[in-house]
């Protein structure tokens, strides 16, 4: 574990060396759980985004887009739940005088049973070799089925108090497990109690006459007090989606693992809009397409996997999580939810407003059913970056750190280097990426040694560098330098546009979608 947080350090100092992500407000000291993205962050997480739009847009004829406003009347968040329920259950520990979630440091607990069985795998692997049966091992070693059966106990009773908003058992779960605070090391906690996670602010000119409203905590109530202007000026008929990319806000007490858990962060939401009684045949379509999004990226499917919830959310009749392998362990990056018509009713009850559908096939009006894809932009960037992050051994001492993103989602397709400053290779290196820089994001890299240069390009994850030399004046040819496997090949400057068209386009992404 210790070497897998190392690793994650090394990550974060590395994003922020080569202008991925910086500390909000860093000459200030900071602000906890808030980060800007730098010049090339902001390149990968707008690729990300169009990756997703262009996924959902263009490749389904029945969803379309919308942008709905931060600020919304306070009384949506009256009617979706959250006044009421948009809660964590926190705990403060009395010597370090520190608050966290309460279910986290359970969660946790939880997590290192998953360890100490990893370990004993592990262990076992490396002793029988090739011939180690990992599923045998599992179903057998007295050992890993003993911490099974604590981790599987320990859980079940998690599930209970969180089901049954148990705050009391929450606590004696943490009592019981002798669970410590990290910083003081001591069980010297308080009582578990709820905290809403919603920011507050006012709205108007003047004190006497201001409105409390909130920042929106997630993008989705857009949609649904949207779905019907949707619906009759888009001449929709059902099923149809309505997709959004756009800004959230949650007062997160237990905001770490860097971009993981932030206060301010960006989400890319679509909502299907179903007949009653066909929500579940399209949660299961979308499980599966949400799914071959991720595993489309190349990152290894080995990384990807479905959890289950057995505690629903008060609007769901199933619900589910793509996690992916994170530095620390698997994590959330996308939900999948039916959340029945709880949200359109709720609206349809605090409004006053009727917003049912007319289905002309039925020949009546009701209600639909919503089937939600949500995932987060800066999760799914932190997973993007930790996959492919690579210390690489080059052999004979030389190393090179490497980002291997695919292609399409690279902040930079291509560097332009001039071998040396002088004869005429700037101008002519100039020209060329003149020449690219309507198709492709390109950079003319003029500084250090031509190594220097290929492993600063490696380092942002730069897929192709294009190297001017004296024989380029000669002939108009350039060498072609391929990030992943370092081989190079000569080619013509004329078919430079069609080779890194061919090999970065979003298209190819898109394309093993359908």
């Amino acid at each position: 574990m210790a070497k897998q947080e190392d690793v994650f350090k090394t990550i974060i100092a590395h994003a922020k060396e080569y202008g991925f992500v910086f500390q909000s407000s860093e000459i200030y000291d900071g602000l906890s759980a808030v980060y800007d993205y730098g010049q090339n962050g902001v390149e990968l997480k707008n690729n990300i985004k169009r990756y997703w739009w262009e996924a959902m847009t263009m490749l389904h004829d029945n969803i379309v887009g919308i942008d709905s406003a931060i600020f919304m009347h306070p009384t949506i968040w009256k009617a979706s739940g959250h006044v009421d329920a948009f809660n964590d259950p926190l705990i403060d520990n009395k010597d370090s005088k520190k608050r966290y979630r309460a279910d986290v440091l359970i969660e946790d607990e939880i997590a290192k049973f998953d360890e100490k069985i990893n370990k004993e795998v592990a262990k076992a692997a490396k002793r029988f070799g090739e011939s180690f049966d990992e599923a045998m091992f599992r179903q057998t070693n007295p050992r890993v089925l003993e911490h099974a059966q604590k981790r599987d106990a320990l859980h079940q009773r998690f599930a209970d108090a969180m089901n049954a908003n148990d705050l009391a058992e929450l606590k004696q779960i943490i009592l019981d497990y002798e669970i410590v605070d990290p910083i003081s090391g001591t069980r010297n906690w308080t009582d578990v109690r709820q905290f809403n996670l919603m920011f507050k602010t006012e709205m108007g000119s003047t004190a006497d006459g201001a409105m409390e409203v909130y920042l929106r905590p997630e993008t989705a109530q857009g949609i649904f007090v949207n779905y019907l202007n949707v619906q009759k000026t888009g001449r929709m008929r059902l099923p149809f989606g309505i997709a959004q990319i756009g800004k959230a806000f949650r007062n997160e007490i237990v905001a770490r693992q860097f971009i993981f858990r932030m206060r301010e962060f960006e989400q890319m939401e679509m909502q299907f809009f179903v007949r009653p009684g066909e929500e579940l045949k399209w949660f299961d379509f979308w499980r599966q397409t949400r799914l071959k999004w991720h595993e489309a990226l190349g990152l290894g499917n080995q990384k990807y996997r479905f959890h289950d919830h057995e505690k629903l959310a008060h609007y769901a009749n199933a619900a589910t999580d793509i996690e992916f392998l994170m530095p620390f362990g698997f994590k959330e990056v996308e939900g999948i939810h039916s959340r029945t018509n709880f949200d359109l009713s709720q609206h349809e009850k605090f409004s006053g407003k009727k917003i049912q559908y007319f289905d002309p096939e039925l020949n009546e009006s009701y209600v639909p059913y919503v089937i939600e894809t949500s995932i987060g932009v800066d999760r799914m960037f932190l997973s993007i970056f930790c996959s492919c992050y690579e210390d690489q051994d080059l052999g004979n001492g030389d190393r090179r750190v490497v980002l291997h993103f695919p292609a399409a989602l690279a902040p930079v397709k291509c560097a332009v280097l001039p071998l040396v400053k002088k004869d005429g290779l700037p101008e002519k290196a100039r020209e060329i990426q003149h020449r690219l820089r309507f198709d492709f994001t390109c950079q003319v890299d003029e500084k250090d040694s031509i190594g220097k240069r290929y492993r600063r390009q490696d380092a942002i994850g730069t897929p192709y560098c294009i190297t001017v030399d004296h024989q380029t004046l000669e002939d108009n040819t350039v060498t072609l330098r391929h990030r992943d496997s370092m081989q190079q090949e000569r080619v013509a400057v004329a078919d430079l546009e069609r080779i890194l068209a061919e090999k970065v386009s979003l298209n190819n992404l898109l394309k093993k979608l359908l």
